[in-house]
């Protein structure tokens, strides 16, 4: 039987292909997410700090476990009494011994042990946590600094371009004998220093997609796409103070960490002080005489704690690390709330500050252009209040994407002692 595709789903599977390729080939970058989900995938730091977490998972089993047991063999009376020579031979002996034996720590020294490295555990997933929200805020820092220069780099080129047209208006004045020379010099000058604004900010974009690529696990010469847009900021209720402390109280990842270490201390404290009773060791011991047991014995052995001055020592230890723990919770606390309010400052900040510059400042320095060019036009005003004028624009739309800018990277740092997005 003979198949035949019709033209519309041929034109879709090739437009299907044809998509797919695109993303496939089409560099990272474009938006700040795609650039975060390589990053979990690729980091190696990242991956580092899940995979100490891992092993410390897996230390809880064996630190709550008994010890192995022992078994010992004892070849009693091998020349018996001078009666023939030595022998091995468990059934030619005078008698053989075996003692199998179990080391049984203080009632409740195992559960200890067991909750101290579970919290152990939990500190280190606190801190492959913690790594994360450092590297994701490196990304999304990156990514808003990449975004202003992309937007300054466009920026400066149309102004350049501006400024090609003015320098052919001073030309055009100039040969009327309405201008001066330096009118057309004044221009070209401009546009020199602004060609090599354009080369910095290509050298700065460069160095800045190499160490976003060094987060991302990629080459440092890898190609990234030009950043499209920011996220959006959270509305400012979102953004209370008073909102926000009870969450990063429970959710920082470094006082996640600080909190278990606080707790492990404690534990800690608790087995060193039972460290004041005994352990025992329990064993079973079957006696053989040629082919056959005919003795059994058990014993209970312990020891002897005697040594007080270094157990008051190891207590003092645990009590000093206890406190130390208790004390480096409180300054992660300290700091942590600090820097929030910081940032909610500095977040603030930035939104005053573009909501005055589109309301006011830009709208202002467009119409003092228009003016002045208008004005340097009709020979009422020279070219240097023309330059002004422009400067201003080129001010206020710079500040206008520094405002955006700032605000993304607070929005990172929030979200960085948030442990978690907004």
């Amino acid at each position: 039987m003979k198949t035949t595709v019709r033209p519309l789903a041929l034109a879709v599977l090739v437009s299907f292909w044809w998509t797919a390729a695109q993303a496939e080939t089409q560099p990272p970058g474009a938006s700040v997410d795609s650039l975060l989900a390589i990053a979990k995938e690729q980091n190696p730091e990242y991956a580092g700090f899940r995979y100490e977490a891992e092993a410390a998972t897996e230390r809880v089993v064996p630190a709550g476990a008994l010890p192995d047991p022992k078994l010992r063999t004892e070849l009693r009376d091998i020349t018996r009494m001078g009666e023939q020579n030595a022998t091995l031979a468990p059934t030619r002996v005078g008698s053989t011994r075996y003692l199998l034996m179990q080391d049984v720590p203080w009632f409740g020294k195992r559960d200890l042990k067991r909750e101290i490295a579970e919290l152990e555990a939990q500190g280190a997933q606190g801190r492959a946590l913690g790594s994360w929200t450092e590297i994701s805020t490196k990304v999304k820092t990156l990514y808003a600094q990449l975004y202003y220069l992309s937007r300054n780099e466009r920026l400066t080129r149309e102004i350049l371009d501006l400024m090609v047209r003015l320098e052919k208006v001073a030309q055009v004045r100039y040969a009327g004998g309405l201008a001066a020379q330096q009118d057309v010099v004044r221009a070209q000058v401009e546009q020199t220093g602004m060609r090599n604004e354009l080369v910095a900010l290509a050298s700065e974009r460069r160095q800045l997609q190499a160490r976003l690529n060094a987060l991302l696990g990629r080459p440092a010469i890898a190609p990234l796409a030009e950043p499209e847009a920011l996220r959006k900021l959270p509305a400012p209720a979102k953004l209370e103070y008073a909102a926000l402390e009870d969450r990063v109280r429970g959710r920082n990842p470094l006082l996640y960490a600080a909190n278990s270490q606080v707790q492990a201390a404690e534990k800690t404290r608790e087995l060193t002080y039972k460290n004041r009773y005994p352990d025992f060791t329990l064993g079973v011991s079957p006696i053989q005489y040629q082919n056959a047991v005919k003795e059994w014995e058990v014993m209970v052995e312990l020891n002897i704690p005697l040594q007080q001055s270094s157990r008051r020592a190891q207590e003092r230890e645990a009590e000093a690390m206890l406190t130390a723990a208790k004390l480096k919770r409180d300054a992660t606390a300290n700091q942590v709330l600090a820097d929030l309010v910081e940032n909610l400052s500095g977040i603030d900040a930035a939104r005053q500050t573009e909501t005055l510059v589109n309301d006011s400042l830009l709208p202002q320095a467009q119409l003092t252009y228009q003016a002045a060019l208008a004005g340097y036009e009709t020979g009422k005003v020279d070219f240097a209040t023309l330059l002004d004028a422009q400067r201003q624009i080129r001010v206020a739309k710079q500040n206008q994407i520094k405002a955006q800018a700032d605000g993304q990277v607070r929005l990172a740092e929030i979200e960085r002692l948030l442990g978690e997005g907004l």
